[in-house]
C-alpha cells in the first residue's frame, strides 16, 4: 500500500517516521500496537485490532507475523480465546529459565526483578535457557516468589551434548550440562548404532511438555568418555563455543597474501630499524605485542607495537562476523580455539621475528615519575628483532645467565632500559593505588595420553611484570585518545564494591579488629592500604580472599565508569586484537580518529554485553575442562590423605584446596561432625550448634579423598582426623579462580578476579 494512502489512524503512530524509513510498506510500530491494546482495557481479537489500526486485507499476513514476533518477545500474549492481551495485565512475567542440577529452577525476569522459583513439576515443561511466561502463584517455604509456567516463548536448546544410557532396551542421552536435568529419549534408529557410555550430539526433535520428556535423534558420535581430548570436545558443545570456521571465512583467509607486501607499507611509519622485541611464555604462538624503550632526556620513550589485525579483518567480512561471534580465543590445556584462523593468528598478524609485520603503534613519552606526558598513535611496519621468553629475559636481568648469541647480546642495553622504566612505572602504580593481590598460579603437565601427569605452581617474575606495565600504559593511552576525540568505543570497566558487599566485608573485618578506610565510597588505594597492613599477619591469605570476593567482575561497556582495581579513570583493551574482539574494535576506532571519520559498528552497549558474555563463556568452558582433568588425575589417589586450606564455605559444606596437588574438592556438611552445622555467609564459616566447632574460610584441614566422579566432575573428601580448626591459614592457593595456567587466557586474571597482578594484554 502507498504511504500516501495511509489513514490518519496509521499516521498517529508515534514511531511512524521510523517505520517509514525502515520499510517500504510500513506497519504500525510495536509500541503503537501495545498502546492501542492497552487503551482498550480488555482482550482484543485479531479482527478488532485490524479495525482499530486500519489494517487492510492485503496486510493481514504481514501484520500477523509482527504480532507473532511480539508474542515471542513476550510483549503480547493470547488468551484461550485467541485474543491479544498485555502480559502485565494478566500478572504474567516474562524471562529466561535457569535450571538447577537438582531438578528445580528459576525464572530470571527480563525486567530485572527478583527471580521466581519453579519446582520440578514446572521445570518438566522447559529446559535450561528457554524463555517463558510465568504466573506468580505465591511464596515457597523459604519466602521466595514461586511461579507456574503459562507459556514457553522460545526454545534455547536445539542440540545437546551428552552420554548414552541404555536400560531395558531404551536409549536416552543424559546431558552433560547438569542444568538440563531431563534425559532425552532417543527412538530406535538402525542407521545410528551407539553404545552405552559414548558421548554424542543429539538433536531435539520434540521439546518437553507437561506430559512427555524431550525426544531427539543422534546426529554425531564423538567417542568414548575417557578418550584423550574428549573433555574439550564436550566443553565446546556444552557451552556452544564456535570451533569451526565457515567456508566463506576460510575462503577470505586463503585470499590473503602469505607475507606483507611493499604496497601495504604505504602511509605507514617505517620502524624496521627500531629493535622491537616480543616477550611471551614458552608455549605462546600468537605474538601480538612488541616493545622498545630508551632514555630520552630526563624521561623515557616507550614504544608498544601491536599487530594490525584491523588491516586484514574488516567490517562486513565473514572473518569479522565470526570473530565477533567468538569474542575471544579460548585457551584450553594443550589446545587453543582461536578467534581468527591460524594463517592470521599465528602467521600474518603474529609478530614473528625477522619478518615485516604491520602494526598499530602507541609511542609514549614518560617522565621519571612514571607519568605519561604525551603519546601518539600511528600505523607502522617493523621487524621484530627476537622472540624472547619471560624466563629467558629474567635470567639475563637477574644475572643468573648470560646471553649466548650475538643477537641476544646486542639486545641487552634495550632490555636494561625496559627494566629501568619498569621500576619507574611500578612506583607510579603503587602511588596511584592499584590493588595487587598475591596469588599462586598453576600449570598442568601432561603425559603422552593427554592426561595430567602433575600440577605445578608457576611463579611470575619481573619480566612478566615488565610487559604488564607496558601494556597497561598503552591501554590507558588508547582510552584517553578515544575519549579526548569523543569517539565511542568499548571501555574495560570495573566498578567498586556494591553497598551490600561492602557492608559484608566490613562486618567480616570487624571480627579481626580491622577496618577498611574510605567511608561509603572506598577507593583502590584504600584496599591497598589494608592489604599492606595485613601482609605480616598469619591470616593474611584469609583476609585477602574475602577482600577479593567483595569486588565485582570487570566487563566491557561504552560507558566509561573507570577501572576500580587498576585505579584508572579510563581504561580500554588495545593490546591483544589477535585474541580479543574488543581490542580489534578499539583499533578501528583509533584509525577512524586518525582518518578524521567516525567508527560505528552497531549498538555499542549490545556489543559490550556480547563480548562480556563470550569472555564468561570461555571461562566456564576452560573451568569445566580443568575440573574434568583434575578429577581424572585424582581417580588413582582415592584413599590418600592431603593437607589443605578451606577455599570456600557454602551451605552444604566446605571446599578444600590441597597444598601439594592444587586440586579442590568438597567436604560435605554431613562429614563435618555429629552436629547440626549452621552456615554464616557474613563470617564465611560453618558453626556447630551443639559443639561450637567452627570451619572458617582459610582454616587448615587434613582430608582423605573418597570420590573422584568423572560423570559429575565431583571430588569429595572426608576429614582425615577429628578436626580442631587452626584458624591460622598459611599462604596457600586459596581460591580456585586464582589458580590459572601460565598460558595466555581470554582476559587477564587481574581483570577477571579482577585485580590480581598479571600480564594485561
Amino acid at each position: 500500500m502507498s504511504i500516501k494512502k495511509l489513514s490518519r489512524i496509521r499516521r498517529n503512530d508515534p514511531h511512524f517516521a521510523r517505520e517509514v524509513a525502515k520499510y517500504e510498506q510500513p506497519l504500525p510500530s510495536r509500541e503503537y500496537v501495545l498502546q492501542v491494546v492497552e487503551e482498550q482495557g480488555k482482550p482484543v481479537s485479531f479482527d478488532e485490532l485490524c479495525t482499530l489500526l486500519d489494517i487492510h486485507q492485503l496486510e493481514h499476513e504481514m501484520f500477523q507475523r509482527r504480532l507473532a514476533a511480539m508474542e515471542r518477545q513476550a510483549q503480547l500474549m493470547r488468551n484461550r480465546k485467541g485474543s491479544y492481551i498485555v502480559p502485565e495485565h494478566a500478572s504474567l512475567i516474562a524471562g529466561r529459565i535457569e535450571g538447577h542440577a537438582d531438578g528445580y529452577g528459576f525464572l530470571v525476569p527480563d525486567d530485572g526483578g527478583d527471580d521466581l522459583f519453579l519446582d520440578a513439576k514446572q521445570m518438566s515443561r522447559v529446559l535450561h535457557r528457554d524463555r517463558a511466561l510465568v504466573r506468580i502463584t505465591g511464596l515457597d517455604r523459604k519466602g521466595r516468589r514461586e511461579g507456574a509456567i503459562v507459556e514457553v516463548l522460545e526454545r534455547a536448546n536445539s542440540r545437546v551434548v551428552g552420554r548414552v544410557l541404555i536400560e531395558h532396551g531404551i536409549t536416552v542421552v543424559v546431558p552433560e550440562n547438569r542444568r538440563i536435568n531431563q534425559d532425552i529419549l532417543v527412538p530406535p534408529d538402525r542407521k545410528t548404532r551407539v553404545k552405552a557410555g559414548q558421548v554424542v550430539m543429539v538433536e531435539i526433535i520434540e521439546q518437553p511438555n507437561r506430559h512427555a520428556q524431550p525426544i531427539g535423534r543422534i546426529v554425531e558420535v564423538l567417542g568414548n568418555y575417557a578418550d584423550p581430548g574428549m573433555e574439550i570436545e564436550i566443553a565446546l558443545r556444552k557451552h556452544d563455543l564456535p570451533f569451526e570456521f565457515s567456508s566463506k571465512a576460510i575462503e577470505e583467509t586463503r585470499a590473503l597474501a602469505d607475507k606483507v607486501t611493499k604496497a601495504e607499507w604505504a602511509g605507514r611509519k617505517d620502524l624496521r630499524d627500531l629493535p622491537l622485541v616480543t616477550i611471551d611464555g614458552e608455549t605462546a604462538r600468537d605474538f601480538d605485542d612488541a616493545v622498545f624503550a630508551e632514555k630520552k632526556g630526563r624521561g623515557w620513550r616507550l614504544v608498544v607495537a601491536i599487530a594490525d589485525v584491523s588491516h586484514y579483518v574488516r567490517p562486513g567480512m565473514a572473518l569479522d562476523r565470526e570473530a565477533m561471534e567468538r569474542g575471544n580465543s579460548v585457551y584450553f590445556p594443550r589446545r587453543v580455539i582461536p578467534m581468527l584462523p591460524e594463517k592470521l593468528s599465528n602467521g600474518l598478524c603474529s609478530l614473528n621475528p625477522d619478518v615485516e609485520r604491520l602494526a598499530m603503534v602507541c609511542d609514549m613519552d614518560i617522565n621519571n615519575s612514571g607519568e605519561i606526558k604525551g603519546y601518539t598513535f600511528y600505523p607502522a611496519v617493523f621487524r621484530s628483532r627476537a622472540r624472547l621468553t619471560y624466563n629467558q629475559v629474567w635470567s639475563w636481568l637477574s644475572a643468573e645467565a648470560q646471553p649466548e648469541s650475538d643477537i641476544h647480546r646486542a639486545l641487552q642495553p634495550q632490555l636494561q632500559a625496559l627494566y629501568a622504566l619498569f621500576h619507574i612505572l611500578l612506583k607510579a602504580r603503587h602511588k596511584r593505588g592499584a590493588i595487587d593481590f598475591e596469588t599462586i598460579e598453576t600449570m598442568m603437565l601432561f603425559n603422552d595420553q593427554g592426561k595430567i601427569d602433575n600440577i605445578v605452581p608457576v611463579y611470575r617474575n619481573d619480566a612478566h611484570r615488565l610487559i604488564e606495565e607496558c601494556m597497561l600504559a598503552a591501554n590507558v593511552c588508547a582510552s584517553a585518545f578515544l575519549e579526548a576525540h569523543q569517539q565511542p568505543c568499548l571501555y574495560r570497566v570495573h566498578e567498586g564494591p556494591t553497598p551490600e558487599k561492602l557492608e559484608g566485608l566490613r562486618d567480616f573485618l570487624k571480627e579481626f579488629g580491622l577496618g577498611l578506610p574510605g567511608g561509603e565510597d572506598p577507593t583502590a588505594k584504600d584496599y591497598g592500604v589494608l592489604l599492606e597492613k595485613i601482609k605480616p599477619r598469619p591470616d593474611a591469605q584469609l583476609l585477602q580472599t574475602v577482600m577479593l570476593r567483595s569486588l565485582r567482575q570487570a566487563m566491557y561497556s561504552p560507558d566509561n565508569v573507570g577501572h576500580f582495581g587498576l585505579s584508572y579513570e579510563h581504561y580500554t583493551h588495545f593490546t591483544s586484537p589477535i585474541r580479543r574482539y574488543p581490542d580489534l574494535l578499539v583499533h578501528r576506532s583509533i584509525k577512524a580518529v586518525l582518518d578524521g571519520t567516525r567508527y560505528t559498528p552497531g549498538k555499542w552497549d549490545e556489543i559490550g554485553l556480547h563480548c562480556s558474555l563470550t569472555e564468561r563463556r570461555a571461562d566456564e568452558a576452560t573451568r569445566d575442562v580443568n575440573n574434568w582433568l583434575k578429577c581424572y588425575y585424582m581417580r588413582d589417589r582415592i584413599g590418600e590423605e592431603f593437607a589443605g586450606t578451606i577455599a570456600a564455605v557454602v551451605p552444604f559444606g566446605v571446599f578444600v584446596a590441597l597444598d601439594s596437588v592444587y586440586v579442590e574438592g568438597l567436604v560435605h556438611v554431613s562429614e563435618l561432625g555429629e552436629d547440626y552445622f549452621k552456615y554464616d555467609n557474613v563470617k564465611h564459616l560453618m558453626l556447630g550448634e551443639r559443639s561450637g566447632q567452627r570451619y572458617r574460610l582459610g582454616d587448615r584441614l587434613q582430608v582423605k579423598l573418597v570420590r573422584a566422579d568423572l560423570e559429575t566432575g565431583r571430588i569429595d573428601f572426608v576429614l582425615a582426623t577429628p578436626a580442631a580448626t587452626a584458624h591460622v591459614p598459611t599462604a596457600k592457593p586459596a581460591v580456585k579462580a586464582l589458580a590459572k595456567s601460565e598460558q595466555k587466557s581470554g582476559s587477564p586474571a587481574s581483570e577477571k578476579n579482577p585485580v590480581v597482578a598479571k600480564k594485561h594484554r
